[in-house]
């Protein structure tokens, strides 16, 4: 199997092991993939994924040796036809990556070691949350190959960094370090090499202690509202929060009136 899932509590690490590949994704593994994160979505004890290629490496992108099979045909039997995304289509279909185009209802973190590049890299966008080894880069490789970005990274790459440094990323498909993925807003954390996946871990570990209802209506609101007006963002903002306000939200009130979590301590809520 190329893919496997780590399960720790409430906590799942679904890990990407095509070592002969670095982690390159073919159409099997794609699938699996998605299979994965669709289990994690639909399972009620489960609250915070992790995503870690094995191996030394995030993921070098599509697989272009099977690419590189490909007829004309094939091709648009493969690819275009099985992928292409009609319409009104719920759910999405699954990118050449895999779930890229999968809208999840819970958090998913990256954990990057070694290269997350071409399809890599979208795939590592399309996590809520990158945490990066010192070492660790990304980079739109598939440039000199004529491959574009159809996993969600020309959509996904300037909604974090802004039009003009994702258009100079994107556009020379230079290698993008670790320490300038933070600078620019491209990651969250930079952590020791070999540490990635300990310290998502422990991460996703934080935010599944709390309560729930509330940390899905944050994340949600905090992705719905890009882009509205703010009167609008505002009203949905309300409506995503208010079923946690009431049944958690309350109670929670109850419990530091009772004398937890003062002081802004977080250990003993």
């Amino acid at each position: 199997m190329t893919i496997t899932i780590d399960i720790n509590d409430h906590v799942w690490t679904v890990i990407h092991d095509r070592p002969e590949a670095t982690n390159a994704v073919d159409p099997a593994s794609a699938q699996a993939l998605v299979d994965a994160f669709v289990e994690f979505d639909a399972d009620p004890t489960a609250r915070v994924a992790v995503l870690w290629g094995a191996g030394g490496a995030f993921c070098a992108g599509w697989d272009l040796k099977y690419a590189a099979s490909l007829t004309s045909e094939r091709f648009r039997q493969e690819i275009v036809d099985d992928l292409d995304i009609p319409i009104g289509a719920a759910p999405a279909p699954r990118g050449p990556l895999g779930p890229s185009r999968l809208e999840l209802s819970k958090p998913v973190i990256a954990a990057v070691e070694g290269p997350a590049v071409a399809g890599g890299m979208e795939l590592a966008l399309w996590c809520d949350i990158r945490v990066m080894a010192e070492s660790a880069y990304f980079g739109v490789y598939c440039r000199r190959w004529g491959i574009p970005l159809m996993d969600g990274g020309s959509v996904r790459l300037p909604r974090l960094v802004g039009q003009g440094k994702a258009l100079e990323i994107a556009l020379t498909g230079r290698q993008v370090p670790a320490e300038e993925c933070s600078r620019i807003g491209l990651c969250e954390r930079v952590v020791c090499d070999g540490t990635a996946r300990e310290a998502a871990e422990t991460m996703a570990h934080e935010i599944a202690r709390f309560p729930q209802q509330a940390v899905v209506a944050d994340r949600r609101s905090i992705i719905e509202t890009r882009g509205m007006k703010t009167r609008d963002a505002l009203r949905l903002e309300w409506a995503n929060g208010l079923p946690s306000l009431e049944h958690e939200g309350l109670s929670g009130a109850g419990r530091f009136d009772d004398g937890k979590g003062r002081s802004g301590d977080f250990t003993d809520i």
